[in-house]
C-alpha cells in the first residue's frame, strides 16, 4: 500500500500549469494538473487509455472532441483516449484536476470484479 497526500500535490505556477505524479503502475498513471487563472492545457489525446477526472478544486472548460462544458469542483469526467481533450481555467481562483489515466483489460475482466 502507498498512501499520498493530494494537497502535496498541488502546486501553482504564474508561468504555467503543473503535473505532479502520485502514482504511476502496471499501465496507469494518477496524476494532478494544477492551474492558475487564465492557464489551460493544450487539445491532445492518450490513445488506448480511458481518461477520469475529478475537478478537486476550482473550475474551468473541458473541450472534448471540440464540444465546451463547464465543470467545478465535485464534477467527475471520462472521456476515451481517442478523444481529443482540453482544460482552461476560466474561473478567477485555481483549480486542480485530479487524473487517472488506465489502460483498461478486456471486459471480461471488468465483470468478473
Amino acid at each position: 500500500m502507498d498512501i499520498k497526500r493530494l494537497e502535496a500535490h498541488q502546486s501553482f505556477q504564474e508561468e504555467r500549469f503543473t503535473k505532479k505524479v502520485l502514482f504511476q503502475a502496471d499501465g496507469s498513471i494518477v496524476f494532478t494538473l494544477n492551474f492558475m487563472p487564465g492557464q489551460q492545457l493544450p487539445v491532445h489525446r492518450h490513445p488506448g487509455t480511458q481518461v477520469y477526472v475529478l475537478v478537486v478544486q476550482g473550475g474551468g472548460t473541458m473541450i472534448i472532441d471540440g464540444v465546451e462544458t463547464e465543470v467545478r469542483q465535485g464534477d467527475c469526467v471520462r472521456c476515451g483516449g481517442e478523444e481529443s481533450f482540453a482544460f482552461a481555467n476560466t474561473g478567477q481562483e485555481p483549480a486542480t484536476l485530479y487524473v487517472n489515466l488506465n489502460k483498461i483489460p478486456d471486459e471480461r475482466f471488468a465483470r468478473e470484479i
